[in-house]
């Protein structure tokens, strides 16, 4: 992969976005010039006084829908933004969405280092006017089975998780080394001191022996996997 990976954001709160701009390991990246995001709101897209984006969903029910035209405005300017090379993919952060994985993370990385940017767009209310997403976006992701008060945490769920696959920004046995990177969960972590509250650290940790620590780990990892996400060692159909 190469160059620069581009995010444009579309949501209603942009400032919710600078988590990822000022902390941790998506701040550093970003400082080393790993990727770029830029926001834009849909009520910059409006022409009423109130600058509406929602109104009442048709046949009734509770809630405020997002309204289509200033959500598509704001993608077609995100994408004219970006001008040329290949368009850019635009995922919306949804309920209804298929599950984000990790091969789909690397998925995205790849793609976004190879000058595909990603336009996520945040809903928020009841959801989004079907129309907007057979129109306009090309996948919907979910990040659980459950919902939020809007699209920009997930966004930056997905943001965090594919710049964390980009060469720099990491150390390569740390991606390598991660939860689902070999298709199972990572063996479990100790640090100091040896002995915690009458706990101690498994001895073989301690024995130096980089072959028996390693057999350890596959077997701690392949456990606890089999316990707690057995899914993930179900055989592809």
């Amino acid at each position: 992969m190469a160059g620069i990976v581009r995010f444009d954001a579309i949501t209603l709160f942009p400032q919710m976005f600078e988590a990822v701009l000022r902390h941790g390991v998506t701040r550093r990246a970003h400082e080393r010039g790993l990727w770029e995001l830029r926001t834009w709101s849909p009520r910059d897209f409006t022409h009423d006084a109130h600058r509406t984006v929602d109104d009442r969903p048709f046949g009734g029910g509770p809630g405020m829908v997002l309204m289509a035209e200033p959500l598509a405005c704001a993608v077609e300017a995100a994408r004219a933004d970006e001008g040329g090379g290949n368009a850019p993919r635009v995922i919306c952060l949804s309920t209804s969405g298929q599950p984000l994985s990790d091969a789909r993370v690397r998925q995205l990385a790849e793609e976004g280092g190879a000058g595909r940017g990603l336009i996520l767009v945040c809903g928020r209310y009841e959801g989004i006017d079907q129309r907007f997403i057979e129109a306009l976006v090309d996948e919907e992701i979910s990040i659980g089975d459950f919902v939020l008060s809007g699209g920009e945490i997930a966004a930056m769920g997905l943001i965090d998780a594919v710049v964390r696959q980009l060469p720099g920004a990491l150390k390569q046995e740390s991606v390598q080394d991660e939860s689902f990177a070999q298709g199972q969960l990572d063996a479990p972590q100790y640090t100091r001191p040896e002995i915690w509250r009458e706990r101690a650290v498994p001895p073989v940790l301690l024995s130096g022996d980089h072959a028996r620590i390693e057999q350890w780990r596959r077997a701690q990892a392949l456990e606890r996997t089999r316990r707690v996400r057995p899914d993930l060692l179900q055989p592809a159909a």
